[in-house]
């Protein structure tokens, strides 16, 4: 069975979109209606930057879903896609929904550029920090932040379970760094300091989930056509009443990505294909799930391999 899998943060490039605007009416479609619904051209922004505003988290993050939607309805227009699951990672789990027809591309890109400014003033610049740990499990990052928060009385804690040797944790500056040096003594090969503007998926972030609880008051949210694996449960869930209540807790919470690949992998799915920028979840899917068959939509030279990948499935 086949499995759509949409990137988050992170995966921008400028120049992104472009070549699928150019070539496909549906994408072109989908970049004027995320321009239309923001009231300024994001299209402008994925295409021609500059990067520094490309990457505030409040554009980024609408810039990722419109592409990822983009390059499905490009892919749409060269054959039928009907995955049995779909899935994201973090803000990657409004494109799913968007997928899945649980929420309206317009509402979705208004959304994610909403959460995207109410994480980033959550926090003031600097306070928080973010950091990989790799080449140990999830338990050595979690014991490394439980120590860093004892000694420092400051939040750390794990925010994303990305492989299982790639453990994301988030926090306050302070203790962020200390985690990392514990982490190093407890065996982990690597602690990289990351590149963020916040510290996303901790408890800081709860100003935000509480903002965007109530920006969702006025969204609104249908039944799934296809179950969408959510990051707080890593479970399938169709049922749109549940939505707010879940992308609210998404916030605060750890992305469980393992789990999630575990999740689609024993309910069946052994195909993946990953629609929007970049090629990060590949990258860790191949450490979760190493037989599992994988592929990537990232542009437009993508398209015509994908199509052999949907129909090879046999779904």
């Amino acid at each position: 069975m086949l499995a759509l899998l949409f990137p988050g943060q992170g995966s921008q490039n400028v120049g992104m979109g472009r070549d699928v605007f150019e070539a496909s009416a549906g994408a072109r479609a989908v970049f004027e209606a995320a321009d239309d619904a923001l009231g300024f051209s994001l299209s402008g922004l994925c295409f021609e930057g500059p990067e520094d505003k490309l990457t505030l988290t409040e554009n980024q993050q609408p810039a990722i879903l419109t592409t990822s939607i983009a390059l499905l309805r490009a892919l749409e227009e060269r054959t039928e896609v009907k995955p049995a699951f779909l899935a994201g990672h973090s803000l990657g789990e409004y494109s799913a929904l968007v997928a899945g027809g649980a929420l309206s591309f317009e509402s979705a890109v208004r959304l994610v550029n909403a959460r995207g400014r109410f994480m980033q003033q959550a926090v003031p610049e600097g306070h928080g920090a973010m950091a990989a740990i790799i080449g140990a499990g999830p338990d050595v990052a979690t014991l490394a932040c439980e120590q860093a928060a004892a000694e420092t009385g400051e939040v750390v804690s794990p925010a994303n379970y990305n492989s299982p040797q790639q453990t994301v944790i988030a926090g306050e500056a302070g203790a962020v760094s200390l985690a990392g040096e514990k982490a190093l003594e407890l065996g982990a090969k690597k602690a990289i300091a990351l590149s963020v503007s916040a510290p996303f998926h901790c408890s800081m972030m709860e100003p935000a989930a509480e903002q965007l609880v109530a920006e969702m008051e006025s969204v609104q949210f249908s039944d799934a056509s296809v179950p969408v694996v959510t990051n707080v449960e890593a479970t399938a869930n169709q049922d749109g009443k549940r939505l707010p209540e879940l992308l609210g807790r998404q916030v605060t919470s750890p992305v469980r990505f393992t789990d999630m690949i575990g999740e689609l992998s024993a309910s069946g799915a052994s195909r993946y294909l990953e629609v929007g920028p970049g090629r990060v979840l590949s990258g860790l899917l191949a450490r979760i799930e190493r037989r599992s068959k994988r592929a990537n939509v990232c542009g437009l030279e993508d398209l015509e391999e994908a199509v052999q990948f949907i129909n090879e499935t046999g779904i």
